[in-house]
């Protein structure tokens, strides 16, 4: 189809405009008609011009206009909805605009969403080369102070295999950590949903970490236990990962002498489990964050307590594979409180 610039449709609409505008001025000086005729031909000139222009735009501008509509409009989901509409001249026109709009404003959503996801990875590629050379020049520098003569002294052989031996313990963590969050998120992992007692799981995670309550002296209590055993449907396995994650760090940020507090909440159809410590707390800055992977509110601190920085993390990601919910409120010197929700087994 033949295209015409700006310039040559002007210049056809003026054309025809001044045709008309002539005739009906020749036809006034020859006739000298009366008004109802006078006004009869004005009406005809205004029928003649609107029926002109509204073919030239339809014919000339909505064809160039459609193609960018069609591009614009995301065509697997809407092709129905699209064809309707183009089919209608005078409705693409209208719309164009407000389609446009919605464009620009999902492609700067889509931009943002790009942009963050780049800053999360360089974050994130940061965090890992952080966390693991840490113990790679550990071990290196061990292994060279063996190599160059200190295998054969006795008095430090021995003592530089067994740290070559936690640092690779911790490498080993952070990898398997790693690859708990990335099988979590693909939904590669599956729960293997169950029913059991989760105030005796709480005693159970009790027993196991009572030796580090016991060096600072911390208490582990449940606060008001239940007369009878509370039965919910999960992965027994990851929850006893969550509330082991949460006691854990909890003895490890509490103040020495302090308690670690678990109770239980009934909320109908699901069961709310609180974690409460009377330790250092967290500031309110740091609480949206501290579900992300390495991020640690102290970092020399933390690192000291050992772990990998990606406990929390996990937690979430746990929780969040049941369609659970889990949630943070601290006060700085006071303590911090998790709970998170799990369904009740019927």
């Amino acid at each position: 189809m033949k295209t015409y610039s700006s310039r040559q449709l002007t210049i056809y609409i003026s054309l025809l405009l001044t045709s008309l505008a002539t005739l009906l001025l020749v036809f006034t000086w020859w006739l000298s008609p009366g008004f109802l005729v006078l006004l009869g031909f004005v009406l005809l000139f205004f029928l003649a011009s609107f029926f002109y222009v509204m073919f030239v735009i339809n014919k000339y501008i909505s064809d160039k206009i459609r193609p960018v509509y069609k591009t614009i409009k995301d065509l697997p989901l809407s092709v129905k909805k699209l064809e309707e509409k183009s089919s209608d001249s005078t409705n693409l026109l209208s719309n164009v605009k407000f389609e446009v709009e919605e464009w620009a404003k999902a492609q700067m959503k889509e931009i943002e969403r790009l942009k963050e996801l780049e800053r999360y990875r360089k974050e994130f590629v940061g965090n890992v080369s952080h966390e693991l050379k840490t113990p790679i020049f550990n071990i290196q520098g061990y292994i060279l102070t063996l190599l160059e003569g200190g295998l054969e002294d006795p008095k430090i052989n021995m003592l530089y295999l067994k740290r070559t031996e936690k640092s690779i313990d911790r490498m080993i963590s952070i990898v398997e950590d790693l690859e708990s969050i990335t099988k979590l998120e693909s939904g590669e992992l599956k729960l293997n949903m169950v029913k059991f007692d989760i105030v005796k799981t709480v005693k159970d995670v009790f027993e196991m970490e009572h030796w580090q309550a016991q060096e600072r002296n911390i208490s582990l209590e449940i606060i008001n236990p239940p007369s009878k055993p509370v039965y919910v449907k999960a992965d027994r396995n990851r929850i006893l990962e969550v509330l082991t994650n949460l006691i854990v760090n909890a003895i490890k940020y509490g103040k020495k002498e302090g308690f670690v507090h678990v109770s239980f909440h009934d909320l109908e159809d699901n069961i709310m489990v609180e974690v409460t410590d009377n330790g250092i707390g967290i500031e309110k800055k740091n609480l949206p964050r501290i579900f992300e992977r390495f991020y640690r509110v102290d970092k020399s601190r933390s690192r000291e307590q050992g772990g990998t920085g990606l406990g929390l993390s996990i937690v979430k990601h746990i929780i969040e594979a049941h369609n659970q919910s889990i949630n943070v409120r601290s006060v700085v010197e006071q303590g911090t409180t998790f709970n998170f929700t799990l369904e009740k087994a019927k």
